[in-house]
């Protein structure tokens, strides 16, 4: 057997068995394709999802139960052998093949150190609700517009993630997008349009109850990675911007009260 190539990250508070079986079953079938290591951080008294996740192949490790990204942290200091960084939540999925296609896109072109696919938006059955693959145009955005990178269906390589020191343990709701920005300055990104992940929407997801707050911690973020001058100005864009991404949520909750 050869060394790990990719470290999946999966935190869990342990109270959704059923899609955490899924999510778990979704890495486990990108095995067929590359070495993984599953990292399940869970709290010590989650004890049937640790013992869930042993169950199938994960490693289980403690979560410190001061947020998510330190949550997050904690399972990227359990890296061994790997190269690559991927997110999954614990009702999310890696698509088949997905962390494949993703390591053949971040090494394609040298100095490329985080790769994106499209992502499946899918209601609390499973059904497709609508397809997030905006390719360059969330590189073009990402600096003052929505976050359209998603973090389930990025890769990105660890030397880099360990350089800017993972996530930031103050963020909640954007460490992705604070992680991104970081990023540029070490290195380009690369996209490919096809599907490669699934996020599970339903009200209980962290952004999607509390979107507000969300775009709120967002704005904060790409503030701080502004040029100092234009700083106090940001409001001018980033207020339609909030108005935008709930405009475009309104949109993916009607489709799913259609489905």
């Amino acid at each position: 057997m050869s060394a790990p190539e990719v470290l999946v990250v999966l935190p869990t508070l342990g109270d959704r068995l059923d899609t955490l079986r899924l999510s778990i079953e979704s890495v486990n079938e990108q095995r067929a394709d590359l070495e993984v290591t599953l990292i399940v951080v869970a709290p010590l008294q989650a004890v049937e999802a640790r013992a869930l996740a042993t169950s199938m192949g994960a490693v289980v490790v403690d979560d410190p139960k001061e947020g998510i990204s330190a949550a997050i942290n904690c399972g990227l200091d359990a890296r061994t052998t790997e190269k690559y960084y991927a997110w999954v939540g614990d009702d999310d999925l890696i698509r088949p093949g997905g962390l494949a296609k993703l390591r053949s896109v971040i090494e394609t072109e040298p100095g490329t150190v985080l790769a994106f696919g499209g992502c499946e938006y899918i209601d609390p059955e499973g059904r497709t609700i609508t397809v997030s693959n905006a390719g360059r145009l969330a590189t073009l955005l990402l600096s003052w517009g929505p976050d359209l990178i998603p973090h389930p269906g990025t890769m990105i390589k660890l030397d880099a993630l360990q350089e800017i020191g993972g996530f930031d343990p103050s963020l909640r709701y954007a460490m992705d997008l604070d992680a991104f920005l970081k990023l540029r300055k070490h290195g380009s990104f690369a996209w490919t349009r096809t599907p490669v992940s699934a996020f599970r929407w339903h009200p209980d997801s962290l952004t999607v109850a509390n979107r507000l707050a969300s775009s709120r911690e967002a704005e904060s973020v790409k503030r701080r990675h502004l040029p100092r001058a234009i700083r106090p100005i940001s409001g001018l864009w980033h207020r339609p911007v909030r108005w935008a991404s709930a405009f475009a949520a309104g949109r993916v909750n009607a489709r799913a009260r259609a489905l």
